[in-house]
């Protein structure tokens, strides 16, 4: 990279490798900072990572963003990683709905898709076919849609209303919550209609189901998460010209003038104009200076949620389509990841050529998050079986969980008084993170655009010129 001679250009430390950290860091690097990135972990890309079990490459949750993501699409081109990535052409969702018992289940088979026609006409011919609600739940939930589409998204009174005491208010019942609010919300936001903010349930369906007809289409990616946002990040940092430190943790903070000051566990001292405090709610609260932030103390109030991720490891193939979401089950959504995992070249893969690997996501389940493996193995495995025919009788290679016990701030009613904006009042240190007020729920698209916010407001307190976007958080194609 080029640009002033290094001892005239501003240093800056972002604590946080996650999606937050690495693009503050590109941000700022790209204005031509010193930046020194600090992850405590062995990896870059947060909570949205993979690993080795074996032979077997696994993703510590599967991790889905929607075309209206333009600040997380904006990342993958930024790292070079568009064509790592599918995102459908139009919104398509298989919802298997299951009822009766183990031994003899009706499975009936609905889609969630799109047609090729505006706001809110593209969903209606998918709705009007909706096997899981009769026609007069359908009418319900074209009420419950116009009801959303006439809230103001910037009114705060929102934040202090639950999602499920307003959807009863506009006509809904337990039917249409449980075959379609809940169904996007407990995915999308991490908590049932009941424990919801209205403001970001509000958020949620307006800007992903209401605002364009192509807002809704879903994106996966083709390749394990880690080779996205650890590799290419990797790789694009360095490139850039950011000095990445892997396996060292920020113990202590010292604000000062004219530079902060990092100290790392190990005892390195990092010294900086600017400061992105870029990780989790709670590890920003214990390095924030005292009265850092208005109602700092409110920060220890800020609740997290859990998501379960099981994965089972089949002999033959049991599901035909990349995904699907259930309901009248326990069983969310379930994702075939065998290719992004490597099955096939496995000694596992090569002694069953038709074995297949599917990873249940499991939002909002404080009540199993700690249960033991064999528990939740006798409580899915049958449940798989009730939902896909292939699956009874098939013989399990394998069986695992894996668990993200905050992998989410608690979307409640109130939360939005306790997000923090990136400014804080200790000049030249901000905050990012997906948990900060960026608007949007606890996802990949909040975490990017945080680190957009945090970056962009340091730049600007320093009267430095910003890196050139698209207006929309995106980096230009």
């Amino acid at each position: 990279m080029t640009g002033r001679a290094d001892a005239a250009r501003p240093a800056a430390v972002v604590v946080g490798g996650g999606l937050a950290g690495i693009t503050a860091a590109l941000r700022l690097a790209e204005a031509d900072h010193r930046v020194t990135l600090v992850e405590g972990r062995p990896r870059l890309g947060g909570l949205a990572f993979s690993f080795q079990r074996g032979e077997l490459t696994v993703d510590n949750g599967q991790h889905v963003y929607l075309r209206c993501c333009t600040a997380y699409r904006g990342l993958l081109d930024r790292l070079g990683a568009a064509r790592l990535v599918h995102l459908q052409d139009r919104l398509d969702v298989p919802v298997l709905g299951v009822s009766g018992p183990a031994g003899a289940p009706v499975r009936t088979l609905g889609r969630l898709r799109r047609a090729g026609l505006p706001v809110p006409l593209h969903l209606a011919g998918s709705l009007a076919r909706y096997p899981h609600l009769g026609p007069a739940d359908r009418a319900r939930v074209v009420r419950g849609a116009l009801a959303l589409q006439g809230l103001d998204l910037a009114d705060p009174a929102l934040d202090a209303v639950s999602f499920g005491d307003w959807l009863r208010g506009n006509g809904q019942n337990a039917r249409t919550i449980a075959a379609l609010w809940d169904l996007v919300g407990v995915a999308t936001l991490n908590a049932r209609a009941d424990q919801v903010s209205l403001a970001l349930a509000a958020m949620v369906f307006k800007t992903g189901l209401l605002s364009d007809p192509g807002a809704s289409d879903i994106g996966t990616a083709a390749v394990p998460l880690g080779t996205i946002h650890h590799d290419r990040a990797l790789a694009e940092l360095e490139r850039a010209g950011v000095k990445v430190l892997l396996r060292a943790r920020a113990a202590e903070l010292k604000p000062a003038s004219p530079q902060h000051a990092v100290r790392l566990e190990g005892g390195e001292l990092l010294t900086a104009d600017t400061v992105v405090l870029a990780g989790a709610q709670d590890t920003a609260a214990a390095l924030l200076p005292p009265d850092a932030v208005d109602g700092q103390d409110r920060l220890a109030g800020f609740g997290t949620a859990p998501i379960l991720n099981v994965h089972v490891v089949y002999d033959r193939k049991v599901l035909r389509r990349p995904f699907f979401a259930a309901l009248g089950s326990p069983v969310q959504w379930v994702f075939d990841r065998t290719a992004h995992s490597g099955l096939a070249g496995t000694e596992l893969g090569r002694a069953h050529p038709g074995a297949q690997y599917l990873a249940l996501s499991q939002s909002a389940v404080q009540d199993e998050i700690d249960l033991p493996v064999a528990e939740l193995r006798r409580r899915y495995l049958p449940e798989l079986a009730r939902l896909l025919p292939a699956a009874d009788g098939a013989g399990v290679l394998d069986f695992f969980v894996t668990r993200e016990r905050t992998a989410t701030f608690d979307p409640a009613p109130g939360t939005a008084a306790l997000r923090p904006t990136a400014r804080t009042k200790v000049p030249g240190l901000l905050l990012a993170g997906a948990w900060t007020a960026t608007g949007w729920p606890a996802t990949m698209e909040g975490a990017v655009r945080s680190g957009h916010a945090a970056a962009d407001a340091a730049l600007a307190a320093a009267g430095t010129r910003l890196p050139v976007d698209r207006g929309d958080g995106r980096w230009p194609r």
